[in-house]
């Protein structure tokens, strides 16, 4: 996970809030047959927001407006790329919502839009379609518009983000509950991570590898080489939310994969292992390094450790690896009491390098057997 900067963060907007302020703007463009250089959009967050526009453009029967994405100080692949919004007069009444080149498009099940259809998510669906009705009403017009939502370089963009694991393919999701980006919000990332989870059990997948980030999902694919790619859900520092959404969409197993620093933490019954969430409690890493056999006089070393990962590093070179067990197995103990019990926890562990250190399961059926790893 990237580290949170310093002072006070600035606040950005979601592509669903830009897209409705291009569509807006392109709709006006299209009724009044001038150019729209700004437009005001009330968001769900409860406020009214002015955005820019560019490239407008219009003839009588069709109007376009953009804008840029400006994401403030949150570190999204959109921040900075350009929506627009092409509005057309339609012989069918309503209004039809679609997306253009750079806007993805669902190919399976899980998601909160259906196969098929554009990645324009729900309340940004439902913001759009709200702003054409209120201008259609104010100027008395009773005809039917089509509003198609673009991006380009969209389909660039999404290699940044997880829509190719979660079936979206062709560009990226037109996203936002609230219209607002509050930066490093925690509620952007578990969406994601509940949403491949949704994706995977859509798949018929029963078993979930859950890693701390790319490079560990990267040895965990290397562990799993017989599980689908959807499997594979990069959960970042959120642990506790992470078992406890697999257990609710009924998912029967969840592997851990990772290394020292993090999983120390969740040995210690920490589910949220951010850098700055909790300190490693080196007594505690003392205590299962004496249950692995290490003698009294290696124990200080351990208690005076640097990181977690130097404590690792004691291990494998005294020769102690079921250590690496004991921290496993702590791992899947507290997990399955985090969420109450009946599944089947796994948990991995490696070196930065990609070196496996150990695991341990517990719960139905444990009995993970490492003879896939290299």
């Amino acid at each position: 996970m990237l580290e949170v900067p310093e002072g006070p963060l600035r606040h950005g907007y979601t592509t669903g809030a830009c897209a409705t302020a291009c569509t807006k703007a392109a709709l006006l463009a299209l009724i009044h047959q001038q150019r729209v250089e700004e437009t005001t959009i009330w968001i769900p967050a409860g406020q009214w927001v002015t955005f820019q526009l560019h490239g407008v453009d219009y003839t009588p029967v069709e109007a376009q407006a953009a804008t840029i994405k400006d994401g403030g100080d949150d570190p999204d692949a959109t921040h900075g790329a350009t929506i627009i919004a092409t509005v057309s007069w339609s012989d069918n009444p309503g209004v039809d919502i679609d997306g253009g080149i750079g806007v993805g498009r669902v190919t399976k099940p899980g998601l909160p839009i259906p196969v098929g259809m554009a990645a324009i998510n729900p309340v940004p669906r439902q913001m759009i379609q709200s702003i054409v009705e209120s201008i259609l009403s104010e100027h008395d017009i009773e005809r039917g518009v089509k509003v198609v939502i673009s991006v380009p370089h969209g389909e660039e963009i999404a290699k940044k983000t997880l829509n190719g694991r979660l079936g979206i393919l062709g560009g990226i999701s037109i996203l936002g509950t609230r219209g607002i980006v509050v930066p490093f919000s925690t509620s952007s990332y578990k969406a994601s991570i509940a949403y491949a989870m949704n994706v995977a059990k859509e798949q018929g997948i029963s078993t979930v590898v859950l890693t701390t980030g790319g490079r560990s999902e990267k040895y965990a694919m290397k562990l799993f080489p017989d599980l689908p790619m959807e499997a594979f859900v990069e959960m970042g520092d959120f642990v506790g939310f992470s078992a406890k959404h697999a257990q609710r969409v009924g998912m029967k197993e969840i592997r851990f994969v990772g290394m020292m620093g993090k999983f120390s933490k969740v040995a210690q019954g920490i589910m949220m292992v951010h850098a700055k969430s909790a300190p490693i409690d080196f007594s505690f890493l003392a205590d299962l390094a004496r249950k692995a056999g290490v003698p009294n006089e290696k124990i200080e070393q351990v208690l005076t450790a640097n990181t977690a990962s130097q404590v690792g590093d004691f291990m494998k070179e005294w020769g102690y690896p079921q250590f690496f067990t004991q921290v496993a197995k702590a791992c899947c103990e507290q997990v399955l009491d985090h969420i109450g019990g009946n599944m089947r926890i796994a948990t991995h562990l490696t070196t930065l390098s990609g070196e496996y250190l150990g695991g341990a399961d517990i719960g139905e059926s444990a009995n993970f057997n490492c003879r896939n790893w290299r």
